[in-house]
Order: C-alpha cells, then sequence, then structure tokens
C-alpha cells in the first residue's frame, strides 16, 4: 500500500506529540496554540477592545476559555472575499473535577470525578494519569485572576483483582459513581486536599489554594506520545481527537501565512472547546464565538453587512475531526464496501442524515485541495447498522450558512485514553490544510 503522502511524516508527527504533551486540558491547548501564534507573528486581540481600523488586519487571533480563533488576511483584502475556516476542537472525552473533590477512603486519598463525554471507561484504568486545567483566584484586591495548572503523573484508577471478579472478563461493568473516582495518595484525611496540589502546579508559583474560588479540571494520561510498529509507521497518544486536527490546522496557518498574505481569502483557525458534550456553550461551535469574530473581522474591514454576507456565500469551512479507520477484530461494524485503511490518506466522512456536513460541492472542494497537496484520500461512511455520531460540521454550517465539508484522520480506539492513528495521514492531513488554506 502506498502511503498517503511522499513527504517525511516524522517532523509533523513529532511536533503533534509535543502539541499534545503540552495540552493536557482544552486550556492548555489553546494557549499552546497561542504561543505558537506569537512565534510566527500572530497579535493577540481581546475581546473587549475596540477592532476597528487596522486591528484586525494581518496576522491576529482571540482567546476564548479554552477555545482559540486565528486569523490571517490578504495584504488587499477584495471587499468580498470569503474565508478559508479550519473548524476543530480542543476537548476529549475523560473525567472532570467535581465540587468539594477531595475524599480520603480506608486511608486511600481519592478525587471526585464525574465522567465528561463518551469516553471508553476501560481505557483509563491502570494507568497513571495528571490532573490539568486552569484555577480562578481571588487576588490580594479581591480580583479574580485565571492560573493555568498542570501536575505530572499523581493519579489512578485501579481496577478490581481478578481474584475478587472471576467474572470481569466476560464483561467488565465500571459504575460511573462508584467505581472511576481514582487514588492519589495514602494518609489521613485532614492532609488531603487536592486542590492544594493543584495550587503548587499552577503556572507563575504556588497560589494560596485558600484563595481558589472555582476550578475547570479533568484527567489526563501521562504517557509521553509513541511512535512504534514496523518502520516506526504507527503512532499512539493521547487526545488525537481531536487535537491532531487542531494541530494541522495550526502548523497550516503558521506555514503558510506569507501565502495566505499574498491570496484573495482570509485564512482562518477555529479550535472550539466542548465539542464531545455538545458544544452548546460560550466557547463551543454551537455558541457565538466564531459568528462574532467573523463580523468584527468584517467590521474592522469596513464591509457593510450585505458585503458580509456575500463573504460568508464565498467561505468553506473544513470541519476537521477524527474518523474510524476500519479495525482488523471488529470488521463488522464497519460498511462491507468503505473500509478506511491506515496510512491511505485522511477522510472525507459522508452521511445521508446530514450528521456530518458534506456534501458533492464540499467534496469537490476537498478533492482538489488533495491534489494541489499531491495527497490521497478516502470516504467514510457508517454501517447502516451503527449510527454515526456528529462534529462541529452541520452545527457551523446551520450557524452561518457557510459551505462546511467535515474530514479528518482515522483512528483505532477513538475515546480511549490512549488512541492510535497512522504516521502518514498525520503528516498528510497537515498538508491538505495548508493546500485547503492557499487555494
Amino acid at each position: 500500500m502506498e502511503p498517503s503522502t511522499a513527504a517525511d511524516p516524522r517532523p509533523a508527527v513529532e511536533d503533534l506529540g509535543r502539541y499534545v504533551t503540552a495540552s493536557p486540558s482544552s486550556f492548555h491547548a489553546a494557549h499552546a496554540a497561542a504561543a505558537r501564534l506569537e512565534e510566527a507573528g500572530f497579535v493577540r486581540l481581546h475581546e473587549p477592545e475596540d477592532w476597528t481600523g487596522a486591528g484586525v488586519r494581518g496576522r491576529r487571533y482571540v482567546l476564548r476559555d479554552g477555545a482559540v480563533i486565528a486569523w490571517a488576511t490578504p495584504a488587499e483584502v477584495p471587499a468580498a472575499a470569503g474565508f478559508r475556516i479550519l473548524g476543530a476542537h480542543t476537548d476529549s472525552p475523560g473525567f472532570k473535577l467535581k465540587p468539594r473533590p477531595t475524599s480520603t477512603v480506608h486511608t486511600w486519598h481519592q478525587a471526585g470525578v464525574e465522567t465528561y463525554g463518551g469516553a471508553l471507561l476501560n481505557s483509563w484504568l491502570d494507568r497513571e494519569l495528571r490532573l490539568a486545567g486552569r484555577l480562578v483566584v481571588r487576588g490580594a484586591d479581591g480580583a479574580p485572576a485565571e492560573h493555568l495548572t498542570a501536575t505530572g503523573p499523581v493519579a489512578r484508577i485501579p481496577q478490581l483483582a481478578i481474584h475478587l471478579d472471576r467474572e470481569a472478563n466476560k464483561g467488565l461493568q465500571l459504575d460511573r459513581q462508584q467505581h472511576v473516582q481514582p487514588v492519589w495518595g495514602v494518609g489521613e484525611p485532614e492532609d488531603a486536599d487536592v486542590l492544594a496540589l493543584l495550587a503548587e502546579h499552577a503556572d507563575g508559583g504556588p497560589v494560596d489554594p485558600a484563595r481558589i474560588v472555582g476550578y475547570d479540571v479533568v484527567l489526563a494520561d501521562s504517557q509521553p506520545p509513541a511512535v512504534f510498529g514496523q518502520d516506526g509507521t504507527l503512532f499512539a497518544s493521547g487526545r488525537l481527537d481531536n487535537l491532531s486536527s487542531v494541530h494541522a490546522g495550526l502548523s497550516a496557518l503558521v506555514r503558510e501565512a506569507e501565502a495566505v498574505e499574498q491570496g484573495r481569502h482570509i485564512a482562518v483557525l477555529a479550535a472550539f472547546d466542548h465539542e464531545e458534550i455538545g458544544s452548546r456553550t460560550r466557547s463551543g461551535a454551537a455558541g457565538p464565538f466564531l459568528e462574532d469574530v467573523l463580523v468584527r473581522i468584517a467590521e474592522g474591514l469596513d464591509r457593510t453587512p450585505a458585503e458580509h454576507r456575500r463573504s460568508l456565500a464565498a467561505s468553506v469551512c473544513l470541519s476537521a475531526d477524527a474518523g474510524h479507520l476500519v479495525h482488523p477484530n471488529y470488521q463488522g461494524h464497519h460498511d462491507p464496501v468503505n473500509r478506511p485503511l491506515p496510512g491511505a490518506g485522511p477522510l472525507l466522512k459522508i452521511n445521508a442524515d446530514q450528521h456530518y456536513a458534506t456534501d458533492a460541492v464540499g467534496a469537490g472542494i476537498w478533492a482538489e485541495a488533495c491534489a494541489r497537496a499531491g495527497v490521497a484520500y478516502q470516504e467514510f461512511v457508517s454501517n447502516n447498522r451503527v449510527p454515526c455520531g456528529s462534529t462541529i460540521g452541520p452545527i457551523t454550517a446551520a450557524r452561518l450558512g457557510v459551505r462546511t465539508v467535515d474530514v479528518g484522520i482515522g483512528l483505532l480506539s477513538m475515546h480511549s485514553a490512549r488512541e492510535l492513528c497512522h504516521v502518514a495521514d498525520v503528516a498528510a492531513l497537515g498538508a491538505v490544510a495548508g493546500a485547503f488554506y492557499t487555494s
């Protein structure tokens, strides 16, 4: 089988590994993206500020909680120049810290968590986990301030020994309340405080745990991403769904910013939070974030409302999210004809009920971008007996009226704590993203 791109995929895969390691939570993913953007000359805008005049021109980005939107404009922007948007998401299924999260049971210190999204719960058992996210801390003047926080490997969800459950291999049943609370230490109850642990690891130095007034903290796998397999063709990592797409769009926007500035379209990366729980938040795709930014870009370019509507009509969005490779042990769960293979290219995702937003015109746009990038691609459609999930694609298409195409790399073990892909597909998606931005 020929690889999906002739380029050496190792630099892209290694860089994706670095990005995933720096991004144990959606907040870290957004800030890690911001750091890379600033290195490439992108300037941060703040939402309460005035963006009119020259403020939106050039290379810009804005953060909203665990989401980031970045764009580059042509040096000369036509009145109704369209947007080339790559949409992705920064969150992954797993566990989130509850209020009053500290307990001690038979001297085991535990952290109270609730499930987030549709995680494969058993994949989180018996692995060393990090705690990561953001803290909101009340300052000396009473004003709250945000701090990112991330521990090293400190927690574990221990499975019950086979000796105490002889039927475990006949079908493991995990109670979401009772069986998935991680342990993180041993001692007396008065010695345990999860928030104090997080306060020690706040960015900028330790903070006073007594001043923490809010937090959004998740569990994350602490095992580093790894290339392995015959000839180093396989890549395993946490959060490939969907940091693989965020990284592809981010890398392409940085790499192609100069070409975009010489072109005709405004290139946009929209990395949303909360896709795994439905996107209906202020930083999710169903919220107003992208629409707010696009309207303000139009205002900053002195576009009339009619010109902005024309630009949306001329725009295209790649909704980039991971899809499924055919599983060798569960072949009957896939369509018998459309069977995506590892290393044969990123996926064009299609669904008759529009759970994916791809249509025939969008498929043509995707095919053209792949041809320009010299990349093969594959089509994915679900087995009729196995309903597919959905993405930000239909949400973006319905909210903005922008033609939207659903794409992404193929995975095994999607929604596991640690997912698997082919190294060539990682590089191929990044190459297509670059061709899409400059088309």
